[in-house]
């Protein structure tokens, strides 16, 4: 997966595990107009807070350098300086500016950057630039994700072919809430798009709302949450301003990596065998409809009956009831896999029971809730929650 003027690279730096991907650089060869969102969380990472930082100063920006094992959270004026310190050796080890660097962590919080190490990783990393690099940063990025996420799209532009590519990671402390520059969710998106510096920050907001922040594994804001998309212009295409025609194509391209990138994530979710749609209808308005489904996604209750196959409309109901979305459990409905199971405050008879039972044996399946009480409606993205996140949970740290 190639996008014209970006080479990336990434190394075994040993930051926190021994002999794999754990640091990678993205460089365009071209100053590249850049939009970010970064975590809601109070408590930020260093790389976030040194991100808003740079992005209240400016939109133009040529390189990303990232790792994995280790959040740069919580750790002072230090991690601070470290962010710095990474910036400036990247930029010189690329030939640009520090303020041109963005740096972006994820992994474990409160413990230093092993520095020596990281610094030597970006001298590596900056020799093993490439085109094709893109998928070796994707699995840098990589905690306790089984697997790489990236999607890709291709779109004309009033006859000028242009990409977009995206990679995440992400597969526990996943319940991203983020917003404009003010465990982990990292994701970047690259284009060789020509757009207007307002509208693709625009794009980027839009298009994280509808996807990233509509998604759950575990209920966990992390403090290293972080978006960021660069396009470099390099297509040529008709400026994309939002305000002709040319402009949808690139929009609609960006929401559908986006989309793929978070179903993978929700895919890949610790220890997750299923990937539910939580989609509530009927509710007064959009965010009565936005709380209960996220009361429903976000249910422990739930999301382990999801993992036992256990059709219990009893624990989605009561879950919409706590919620704070106003409605009558009289008028209200529920359906699991397609298969009606609750209707006007009652279940239904055992067969139907039976028939979702067998629809959660898919590792993909929806929960619909109609609330009955308006004509608003909210979809949520979440997994079960099995054993082995526990596990996985319990020894991250040791």
């Amino acid at each position: 997966m190639e996008v014209q003027g970006f080479k990336a690279g990434a190394v075994s730096a040993n930051i926190k595990y021994q002999g794999r991907l754990d640091l990678g650089i993205i460089l365009s060869s071209v100053s590249s107009v850049t939009g970010a969102v970064f975590t809601k969380n109070i408590v930020k990472a260093a790389p976030v807070l040194d991100g808003i930082e740079l992005l209240s100063k400016g939109r133009s920006f040529r390189a990303i350098v990232v790792n994995s094992g280790n959040a740069n959270a919580c750790t002072g004026e230090r991690g601070l300086s470290d962010c710095l310190k990474i910036r400036q050796e990247t930029a010189k080890a690329l030939g640009i500016e520090p303020h041109e660097v963005l740096v972006a962590s994820t992994g474990v919080i409160g413990a230093y950057l092993p520095m020596d190490r990281y610094l030597d990783g970006i001298k590596e990393a900056s020799q093993k630039l490439s085109e094709e690099g893109l998928l070796a940063v994707s699995e840098a990025i990589l905690t306790t994700d089984t697997r790489n996420k990236v999607a890709m799209r291709e779109v004309e532009i009033e006859g000028t072919l242009v990409k977009v590519f995206g990679m995440a990671k992400g597969a526990g402390m996943i319940s991203p809430s983020m917003g404009p520059p003010q465990a982990t969710m990292l994701s970047f998106i690259l284009t060789d798009a020509y757009v207007d510096e307002e509208y693709w920050q625009e794009i980027i907001e839009r298009c994280v709302e509808l996807t990233f922040n509509r998604i759950t594994v575990d209920g966990d804001m992390s403090t290293n949450d972080t978006v960021i998309g660069m396009a470099n212009g390099l297509a040529r295409n008709r400026v994309c301003d939002g305000q002709g025609p040319e402009s949808k194509p690139l929009e609609d391209a960006v929401y559908d990596v986006m989309k793929s990138l978070s179903q993978q994530i929700v895919m890949d979710g610790e220890g997750a065998t299923k990937c539910v749609t939580i989609r509530v209808t009927g509710a007064r308005d959009e965010k009565e409809a936005e709380l209960c489904a996220r009361a429903i996604s976000n249910s422990n209750l739930v999301k382990t009956a999801f993992f036992g196959e256990d059709p219990n409309w009893g624990r989605i109901i009561a879950a919409a009831g706590y919620s704070g979305a106003k409605f009558n459990p009289k008028k209200s409905v529920i359906k699991i896999g397609g298969v009606e199971i609750f209707k006007k405050g009652q279940p239904l008879d055992k067969k139907a029971e039976d028939k979702a039972k067998e629809a959660m044996k898919k590792p993909l399946f929806k929960v619909e809730v109609d609330l009955g009480a308006g004509k608003s409606a909210f979809e949520m993205l979440t997994c079960d929650l099995s054993t082995e996140y526990v596990h996985i949970n319990a020894d991250y740290r040791t």
